[in-house]
This record gives C-alpha cells, sequence and structure tokens, in this order.
C-alpha cells in the first residue's frame, strides 16, 4: 500500500499552523512537507521555502516528493484583499489552479483548499443561509472563493480530482496571529482582554457573523478528508456551521472571566465587508455526508481562549473545569510555534 505523502502550503498561516501539526502527530513528521514563504522554520521536519505561484517549482517539489495529498491554504483574506486586489486574486486563484493542473498529471489522490462565507453577498439569506442559494459575493475575497468553487468542481468532473472544501466561518485561534480578516477582531479582543483589559472593536456590536474555534475547524478537515470519497455530495464547497455570535456577545461572555474588560466600537471598512455576509448558515449537507458535529460552543471557546493565552501570556488565570483538549491524541500545549503571515 503507498504511504501518504501530504504537502501543506501556506503551513505557517492561521489554519496551517494547527493543521500541520495535527497531520504530523497523524502521519509522522517524515511524511508531511511544511511548505511556506518564510526562509525556514526551526524544528520542522521537511520544511520548505516555496512560492505557490511558482508553477514549475511546485510541480518539481510534488513529483520529487511523491506527494499523494495537497493542502492549500495560501491566500489572501478579506481585509487585505481589498487593499491589493489584483495581488490577491492572482494568489487565491492562480495558486488554486495550479494545484489541480498538477493533481490531475501526476499521482495525488486528494487535494484540500478552503473556501469561505465571504461567497455570499447581500442577496443570500442573513439567517440559516443554505448551501445553495443566491451567491453573489462583493469582496475580492468572495468573488475568488467562488470562483475556485467552480474550478474545484470542474476539475473533479472533468479529470477526476478529488478536491474536497470547506466554506469555513470567522475562524478563532490561540496558536496564530490573524491573517488579515474581517473576523480578525474575534482573536484580537482575547489578547486586547488580557493585555490592557480593553478593546477598540472595527465592526459594529451587533453585527452578528458565523464563527469557528480552530480545533473544530481542524477536526472537521481531517474528518472530511477521511471521508469515503462516495460519501462527498458537494464538489464546490460544504456549508459548515458551528456558532454565530456578535462582537457584543463575546465581550460579555469575557467579562464574566474578567469583569473590568471594557470595549468599545469604532467601525472601519471592514464593518462594511462583514454586513455583506450572512449572520448564520445552515450546513445540513456536511452532516448528513460526513456526521458532522462541532464541539466548542462560545461559552466553551471563550473559557479555552482565556485559559490558553494566558498561560503564554503568564497571567495565571484560574484553569476552569470545562476546558478541553483540542485533539485527544495531540499535545497541542507543547507547540509553541506561532507566526503571523
Amino acid at each position: 500500500m503507498k504511504k501518504d505523502r501530504i504537502l501543506i502550503i501556506g503551513a505557517c498561516g492561521q489554519i496551517g499552523t494547527e493543521l500541520t501539526m495535527a497531520l504530523m502527530k497523524r502521519y509522522g513528521p517524515e511524511n508531511i512537507i511544511a511548505a511556506d514563504i518564510l526562509p525556514e522554520v526551526p524544528g520542522w521536519k521537511n520544511y520548505i521555502c516555496l512560492d505557490v505561484l511558482d508553477h514549475v517549482r511546485l510541480k518539481d517539489v510534488v513529483r520529487e516528493c511523491s506527494v499523494t495529498q495537497i493542502y492549500l491554504l495560501a491566500a489572501m483574506l478579506s481585509a487585505k484583499g481589498e487593499m491589493q486586489a489584483d495581488t490577491a486574486w492572482k494568489l487565491n486563484v492562480q495558486s488554486l489552479l495550479s494545484v489541480l493542473k498538477i493533481a490531475g498529471s501526476n499521482e495525488v489522490e486528494k487535494v484540500f483548499w478552503p473556501s469561505s462565507i465571504a461567497v455570499f453577498g447581500p442577496g443570500a439569506p442573513r439567517y440559516n443561509c443554505p448551501q445553495h442559494t443566491a451567491a453573489e459575493p462583493n469582496t475580492v475575497y468572495g468573488i475568488s472563493k467562488k470562483s475556485g468553487e467552480y474550478w474545484c468542481n470542474y476539475y473533479f468532473e472533468k479529470h477526476g480530482v478529488d478536491v474536497r472544501s470547506i466554506r469555513f466561518p470567522g475562524l478563532i485561534s490561540h496558536a496564530a496571529a490573524p491573517g488579515g480578516g474581517t473576523t480578525d477582531y474575534a482573536v484580537e479582543i482575547f489578547h486586547g482582554a488580557l493585555e490592557n483589559g480593553r478593546y477598540d472593536c472595527f465592526l459594529e456590536e451587533d453585527n452578528c457573523l458565523p464563527m469557528m474555534y480552530m480545533p473544530d475547524a481542524v477536526r472537521a478537515i481531517l474528518e472530511l478528508m477521511d471521508a469515503p470519497r462516495e460519501r462527498i455530495s458537494i464538489r464546490t464547497s460544504y456549508n459548515l456551521s458551528a456558532m454565530s455570535f456578535a462582537p457584543c456577545d463575546l465581550a460579555a461572555e469575557i467579562k464574566k472571566h474578567l469583569p473590568d474588560f471594557r470595549i468599545s466600537y469604532v467601525p472601519d471598512y471592514r464593518n462594511a465587508i462583514a454586513c455583506g455576509w450572512p449572520g448564520s448558515i445552515k450546513d445540513d449537507e456536511a452532516r448528513l455526508d460526513w456526521q458532522w458535529r462541532p464541539e466548542y460552543d462560545l461559552k466553551t471557546m471563550t473559557t479555552d481562549m482565556l485559559e490558553r493565552l494566558s498561560e503564554k501570556k503568564g497571567e495565571g488565570l484560574p484553569k476552569p473545569s470545562m476546558a478541553k483538549q483540542e485533539y485527544p491524541d495531540f499535545p497541542i500545549d507543547n507547540y509553541v510555534f506561532t507566526p503571523s503571515v
């Protein structure tokens, strides 16, 4: 039986930081090729510096390393994308096309590529947005992700590439810094609360958005990639849901732990972006096809974020009894590499 060799492109980003370590635990570090644009990452076995837009170099890596699975995580997110439209489009779309072409002509068994709720625009239902509905994105990021979804489906139908995707909501992580997204406030707020007891939020207080804690996101990726091929009915990208909340809801939950915490609201251009996205989404297909279920809600996520960040910052908040280990067989506490890209 052929051994899996996994290439993770964008391994140092918000998703890649934790997903890379989870895959190393599962498949062994020797079978993981972590790639990003950083010159080097101390302590990572088989790390390579790679520009995903260098098609020839990427193709050589896939062939020389006998890659069987590719996780393409490199992207420019929503807020940055509005400032650098041409660059965002090139990175987000051309990188995917390059990977799909290579996967279609090599012995690559599976490809994972994340999409986003940004594919939905103002015309989509505001709440309980279903898998199939009007999708009229009005940001460069959303347009690039929607185009990418169609390319994924095309390469599956025309070339048999087993590409799988998730439309992620806003992601919250204690292990990596935000990467320029509209939902970054939900990470920054924890750092502000622990460092100086306050936070200036760039969204309006009642701007509700779908969100997910990174341990759930990583587990969802692993479960989707483990699912039998015949169980995958969506070849564009699966809706995925965990929790929905507004900045005021998150602030109120933080105040339960830090009563002196204060928040102010100074909406900027990112608030307008968020207003074009659903406040909650339905993920019936993911639940049916590969039995997706989230583990974290607002309460347990907030508790765990504060505990883990306070440990790193040396604040020493009391450890709550409901705090959970992210992965039953993965000691994430031993992981300290937290780059920002």
